[in-house]
């Protein structure tokens, strides 16, 4: 039903409807003046016009109530019943002049019952309407309303309302209802005056003929009240056309409503220059009016008044003006999404501390933290979800700093923490905050998870010390992102080799996107579900054997990761290794996947035999200084001795990356760790870190392996490398033997170790001492 009423009022009809509402005005006035037809006719025309008028206004006004919404509907309800009010005057008036035969109907009489509805309701119905301004006290409308209505009072006063109390004591019913029309119309008029200037931009052309068509009828009742007191009044007179000219206006009015009821006009707007102004535009003529005035108490009395509410509105408004200066100084240093401290706040903050340190020696550091995990949330659920995200950020790291610690946002999705005079070292809360991100985040509806990186900086580096705030802050963000390079997340305070960092390798280009192509929403659950299988050691293992050649005996084995989803199902790592590639949980994952084959080694030996067992390391992990230390932590831990295992990288990723990579191979090494180029000859091959870096073992690529029986190039590229590593001091591996004829041939070329289906597909844990040798 509302998007049928919504529909009834367009544009085309609603400007059709308005010029035949003028024309009929104009009709009706000028039969008041003309006279036509006689006193009878004319006194007709005045009754019955003015009952149509106010049905027509009453009906348009009642429509509009049923197709508003919320407040609006019970303003435009509220206006229903002002009409409705004055509807029932008129008829009870019409009722009395034209069919009881009384020349012009008494008064005060049951119709004015109906009429002094009309005020109040109105007054209600424009106090309901959706409006409001920020930035202002509730004081300030409030005396607005005192200046306006009492500028009105004063014109009234000195324009008949005098005479009216001067004339009317005599019968002080009487009296009372004929001041009860003017005091209404004023507190009416100068409640639709404040209204106006309050009204937002879409409301203000409602406002404007809603305010004069108050005007025009407050016009009326004062003169029929000067009128009536006079005893000169008679129905059909020209002020009746005041009325209808008001009664039509407010038809208008409703139809405007009509025709924006669904409309969302938004939050309430700052003040208007209108609402500077526009309380004083009767005050002139106030002033003019009752500078002629002998002395009237009441005049006196009203324009102290009007004197006292103007001071004490200018105080106010001196008050806010001051208060919005503040308010603007303080949005100019502040984020406007989390109310943060924005950068330039933050840079004072820390110049005026390393002042501070400088002259009193006293302590300070400053941290840098940034959300690997921001552009996933961003690109999944919208720039809404992420602001929201963001917020909550702000939230939980205020809640892991002292009161007297600035927190700043400095960036998208970066934040920068001083510390002074800290209770506890800044490394100690620096974790603080790394670790409150161990718990998810809401993000409509969904569980999000962030992993910062934390960068921290003291400036009492021995090597480097900063002496100022730009060295601190360049020092805390080399150390985050020497954190964030480690992709295991966590905190890194600055050392001076941390400037050897190519931040350009710190955030590789994201436009390699393999993650399977899912919607936002689903690719962020997907994320989240990860990383929980993962904090929760829900990943599992399952092993594929190496043998020797030509003895059969097990060389070893490969630890191949899966995920056995609880929706998805068992998912291979092709599935959900590019997600975690790109989004920084490689780390995480590959100690779970080390923990995890350490505890099955473990079970071996506790059966009686020790099991070599090799594990992958995939880009960007060998950036991780930090890896090689976590890595012989587990294995040690665990009581296994660290040359049982074999790391496995992939040869295109060291193509870009041998210096990156070198030295954590190097460390690797250092602790007995062998070291295994996988997939060897599937890229672009670069022989020369094959005499730069510690690599103990080749696994030739099966894309080689495969046509050897077939392909006499291909055999020859096999032989060659079985070679190559020998002369090496190397192990050759070859992956995907498929067939006895192809391990035959290999172990015919000096191949040291082959893995395929043939030897043996991959086994769960408990399977792998029962495997048999293939030969």
């Amino acid at each position: 039903m509302r998007e049928e009423l919504g529909d009834y009022m367009p544009r085309s009809r609603f400007t059709l409807v308005c010029g035949v509402l003028g024309v009929c005005f104009a009709v009706f006035a000028a039969w008041l003046i003309g006279g036509w037809g006689g006193p009878d006719t004319v006194l007709a025309v005045s009754d019955l016009g003015s009952l149509l008028a106010g049905g027509f206004a009453a009906g348009c006004a009642a429509l509009t109530t049923r197709a508003s919404r919320g407040r609006q509907r019970r303003a435009w309800g509220a206006l229903t019943i002002a009409l409705a009010g004055w509807f029932f005057g008129d008829a009870v008036w019409a009722y009395t002049e034209l069919v009881q035969g009384v020349g012009t109907a008494p008064f005060p009489s049951l119709s004015d019952a109906g009429y002094l509805v009309f005020p109040v309701a109105a007054c209600l119905a424009l106090l309901l309407l959706p409006i409001g301004t920020l930035g202002q006290s509730q004081t300030r409308p409030l005396l607005d309303g005192v200046i306006i209505a009492g500028s009105l009072f004063v014109i009234m006063w000195t324009t008949g309302l005098d005479e009216v109390f001067r004339l009317g004591r005599e019968d002080w019913f009487a009296f009372a209802v004929s001041v009860a029309y003017p005091i209404t119309d004023i507190v009416l008029l100068s409640v639709a005056l404040l209204m106006l200037t309050r009204a937002r931009s879409g409301q203000r052309g409602l406002v404007v003929v809603f305010t004069l068509a108050m005007a025009v009828m407050a016009v009326s009742d004062s003169l029929f009240v000067l009128l009536n007191a006079n005893g000169s009044y008679t129905s059909g007179a020209l002020v009746d056309a005041g009325w209808v000219a008001g009664l039509l206006l407010l038809a208008v009015a409703a139809m405007m409503g009509l025709r924006s009821a669904d409309i969302d006009f938004g939050p309430a707007r700052p003040g208007s220059q209108t609402a500077l102004w526009l309380p004083y535009v009767p005050l002139p003529l106030a002033v003019a009016l009752g500078a002629n005035d002998d002395g009237s108490p009441t005049l006196m009395i009203a324009g102290l008044v009007v004197v006292s509410a103007v001071v004490a509105r200018q105080l106010i408004i001196a008050e806010e003006n001051r208060r919005l200066l503040v308010t603007v100084a303080d949005q100019a240093l502040r984020d406007p999404l989390t109310g943060l401290a924005n950068r330039a706040l933050f840079r004072d903050r820390l110049d005026h501390a390393v002042a501070l340190r400088i002259r009193d020696g006293r302590h300070l550091a400053v941290l840098t933290i940034d959300l690997d995990d921001f552009k996933l949330v961003n690109d999944s659920l919208g720039h809404p979800a992420g602001d929201a995200l963001l917020k909550s950020v702000a939230v939980r790291i205020v809640g892991c700093v002292g009161e007297g610690d600035t927190v700043a946002r400095v960036g998208g999705d970066e934040f920068a923490v001083l510390l002074e005079d800290c209770s506890e070292p800044p490394i100690v809360l620096a974790h603080r905050i790394f670790d409150a991100f161990d718990q998810p985040f809401s993000v409509e509806g969904q569980e999000v998870f962030m992993r910062p990186s934390v960068g921290l900086s003291t400036g009492q580096s021995p090597d480097e010390p900063a002496t100022s705030a730009e060295a601190l802050l360049k020092q805390a963000d080399l150390a985050m992102y020497a954190a964030k390079r480690s992709e295991h997340g966590g905190v890194a305070a600055f050392t001076a080799d941390m400037h050897r960092i190519d931040l350009r390798e710190v955030d590789p280009p994201r436009d390699r996107d393999v993650t399977p192509r899912r919607s936002g929403s689903a690719g962020l659950q997907l994320f989240a579900q990860l990383r929980r299988a993962i904090d929760h050691a829900e990943l599992s293992l399952v092993y594929q054997p190496k043998f020797a050649v030509p003895s059969g005996r097990m060389a070893g084995v490969e630890a191949l990761v899966r995920w056995d989803h609880p929706e998805r199902g068992l998912m291979l790592p092709d599935e959900f290794l590019p997600l975690a590639r790109q989004n920084g949980l490689m780390g995480a994952l590959t100690e779970a996947v080390v923990e995890r084959a350490v505890r099955d080694a473990i079970a071996w030996r506790a059966e009686g035999t020790d099991v070599p067992f090799a594990i992958n390391l995939f880009p960007p992990t060998l950036g991780d200084l930090e890896l090689p230390n976590r890595i012989v932590r587990i294995v040690t831990d665990g009581g296994l001795s660290t040359d049982c295992l074999t790391v496995e990288i992939t040869e295109d990723f060291l193509l870009g990356n041998v210096k990156r990579a070198g030295r954590v191979l190097e460390m690797l090494r250092d602790w007995q760790i062998r070291i295994s180029i996988d997939d060897f000859g599937s890229g672009y091959s670069a022989l020369s870190y094959l005499r730069e870096l510690p690599i103990d073992e080749l696994k030739l690529d099966r894309h080689f392996i495969a046509p050897m029986l077939t392909d006499e190039r291909a055999e020859a590229i096999v032989r060659a490398i079985i070679d190559l590593t020998h002369r090496l001091g190397m192990t050759c591996v070859a992956e995907g033997v498929e067939n006895a004829a192809t391990a035959m041939m290999l172990a015919d070329h000096g191949c040291d170790v082959i893995q395929g289906h043939y030897c043996s597909p991959p086994v769960n844990a408990s399977e792998v001492l029962s495997v048999a040798s293939p030969w």
